[in-house]
């Protein structure tokens, strides 16, 4: 197993060097820069722009230089810890992803934790109580969690507790704490304020994994190994959590890795729906404005969580599963 590990480690040090390379040719994709957005927006307002202006904004963000010197020097820069400066908002990247991060990886985690909390019981009783009405109902739950999209279970959401309560359920603090440092009072109004966003995030994963987890334990349940157990009278609960939910958790656990990157990149329109301070917002509001060393370390960052997913999810499975073996 550590020696799985280790390797695994050393190819996603590759795989992550190529990554680099294709986000940061695909943003420099769309026409234009941030410093010809500049400019178009300094003549909208009148101002006056010359040729020497011009030159001088693209010596001060390196756009003056080749693509793949561009791409060099921010790869170095990453390798000693930079990662450049935010032509957008004139600050360090890693100060303006670190001022989200914390709030990012704490929804990340409570919606991971709330998904599979939620989705595993409810998937083995799907299964284990097929066609009951309380199969029935879980299945039209699946249904609508999947088909609903986030962003419009969130506006209901915000419409349902403005009309009813006259409460403003978007945001991660009361006004009174956004700005403020961080200190006990201000933790309890974060817990306060991240049910409604575990919520939202977390309904179409969790529709999403009971609808696979049923489909996968009922196919379980059919074989012959279970039929045979059944024959001679072991006890339901025994045989249902000894094989089959073990092996049926695996699609589930294989899911890791598209729910560590897709709760960050995935949840952008539903962040901005309910203002949450998060990462998401920030990759989009960098794509528009070209701010490429913004957008490029976001991206980097979300492929390195599907990379660590993907690893996490392996050796998780290699755990549930003794069929799996990670050595030769």
């Amino acid at each position: 197993m550590v020696s799985y590990i280790v390797r695994r480690v050393v190819y996603m040090a590759f795989v992550l060097v190529a990554i680099s390379m294709v986000a940061f040719v695909i943003i420099q994709l769309p026409p234009g820069d941030y410093v010809t957005n500049m400019i178009d927006n300094m003549r909208l307002r009148g101002e006056r722009v010359t040729d020497e202006l011009v030159e001088l904004l693209a010596r001060r963000y390196g756009l003056d230089m080749p693509l793949h010197q561009q791409y060099l020097r921010w790869a170095w820069r990453i390798l000693q810890g930079d990662f450049g400066r935010s032509m957008e908002y004139q600050r360090p990247v890693s100060q303006l992803i670190g001022d989200r991060l914390t709030l990012t990886v704490i929804i990340s985690m409570t919606t991971l934790v709330f998904t599979y909390v939620m989705a595993i019981p409810i998937g083995i009783y799907s299964a284990t109580r097929q066609y009951s009405v309380g199969d029935y109902l879980w299945t039209l739950f699946g249904f609508v969690g999947v088909a609903t999209p986030n962003f419009l279970l969130a506006m209901l959401l915000m419409l349902f507790f403005s009309s009813t309560f006259g409460m403003d359920v978007g945001g991660l603090f009361s006004v009174e704490y956004e700005l403020s440092a961080w200190s006990i009072a201000k933790v309890w109004d974060l817990i306060k304020h991240l049910p409604i966003p575990i919520v939202v995030l977390g309904t179409a994963g969790t529709a999403g994994l009971i609808r696979v987890l049923r489909a996968s334990l009922l196919d379980e349940l059919a074989k012959n190994y279970v039929v045979t157990a059944q024959a001679k009278g072991l006890p339901e609960s025994r045989l249902v959590f000894k094989y089959p939910v073990r092996i049926a958790l695996n699609p589930i656990i294989s899911q890791v890795s598209n729910l560590l990157p897709a709760i960050v990149s995935g949840s952008t329109i539903t962040s901005i729906v309910l203002n949450l301070p998060t990462v998401g917002p920030l990759l989009f509001g960098a794509l528009q404005a070209q701010d490429m060393h913004l957008a490029a370390a976001l991206v980097l960052m979300v492929s390195t969580l599907g990379v660590i997913g993907t690893l996490i999810s392996d050796i998780l499975l290699a755990i549930v599963d003794p069929r799996i073996r990670l050595e030769k």
